[in-house]
């Protein structure tokens, strides 16, 4: 049995399979790249809609927040003028429905300490139209006055500013803001 002549035909075989199996290894190792650059990016796309929906979120509650104060306040001032008062009770009674429905979707959407931020606003909105409604139908509790009023919207202002200040920083916004 002579050596040598089988020797280079199963070194030839074994060179071949040897090449075939690296470009085998190479393209699996490619596929196994690219794969894995798909999911980054799909990755980062789903973040970034997470991101624009929240700040979609966050625009429509700011919005709506201010609408409604504002609403508030007009209400107070045309409590004195009866000429005004149906379509300022209208428009309050618009910016309120459109404040909860906001609201609503807010509470599956925000981050806890943002939420808590809102459930505060929210909360105080809800108090400070009790009183404007409770002034205009001429039944006041003890402490309804203008000036009770006039104090809570001051009040909701501020509030509104913490909260869209929390709203920023969550977003990465306004990143010296979110140590306060």
């Amino acid at each position: 049995m002579d050596l040598g002549g089988v020797t280079a035909p199963v070194a030839a075989v074994v060179g071949v399979v040897g090449t075939l199996l690296s470009a085998l290894l190479t393209q699996r190792a490619a596929d196994r790249g690219r794969r894995r650059e798909q999911e980054r990016v799909e990755r980062l796309r789903e973040q970034r809609g997470e991101v624009q929906e929240r700040w979609a979120c966050y625009v429509a509650l700011n919005t709506a927040g201010r609408q409604y104060l504002a609403a508030l306040t007009d209400q107070l001032h045309a409590l004195g003028r009866a000429e005004e008062l149906g379509s300022v009770r209208q428009r309050l009674t618009e910016a309120r429905d459109r404040y909860r429905d906001v609201y609503a979707e807010a509470q599956m959407r925000l981050p806890q300490r943002v939420l808590e931020h809102a459930g505060r606003v929210s909360h105080g909105l809800g108090t400070v139209y009790g009183m404007v409604r409770r002034l205009d139908d001429g039944a006041p509790r003890q402490g309804d006055g203008p000036a009770a009023v006039q104090a809570g919207i001051d009040a909701l202002w501020e509030r509104l500013r913490e909260m869209r200040r929390e709203m920023r920083a969550d977003l990465g916004v306004s990143r010296a803001d979110s140590g306060r």
